[in-house]
């Protein structure tokens, strides 16, 4: 229950594209808002995207015109779509659901690795 399944991580091309998932849950997915985070090694977490119950987005300034959030309500499921990807994202990429600023859910974290 509450879990955050992730999918979608790899390896890719500097340049290329990735396609992230995070599927949620039915009882929290319609009232949390969702996001990803990453962090590369020695590096701080940071926010990437998030998206709203109601569609609103905001993004990282370095990845603003690269990175695409979305939701599927349908399959509660959130994508995060990775373009002209360049080796400084490469990190651990962390789905994340919000309620309130002090209840959430983690994701198990997925690899992203870009590199020629």
């Amino acid at each position: 229950q509450g879990q955050l399944v992730e999918s979608g991580g790899g390896l890719v091309q500097p340049g290329g594209s990735l396609r992230l998932s995070c599927a949620a849950s039915e009882s929290i997915f319609n009232i949390y808002t969702m996001g990803w985070y990453r962090q590369a090694p020695g590096k701080q977490r940071e926010s990437v995207a998030t998206i709203t119950t109601t569609g609103t987005t905001n993004y990282a300034d370095s990845v603003k015109g690269r990175f695409t959030i979305s939701r599927d309500n349908a399959k509660n499921t959130v994508y995060l779509q990775m373009n002209s990807m360049k080796p400084e994202d490469t990190a651990v990429y962390y789905c994340h659901a919000r309620f309130t600023s002090a209840m959430g859910y983690w994701g198990q974290g997925t690899q992203v690795t870009v590199s020629s």
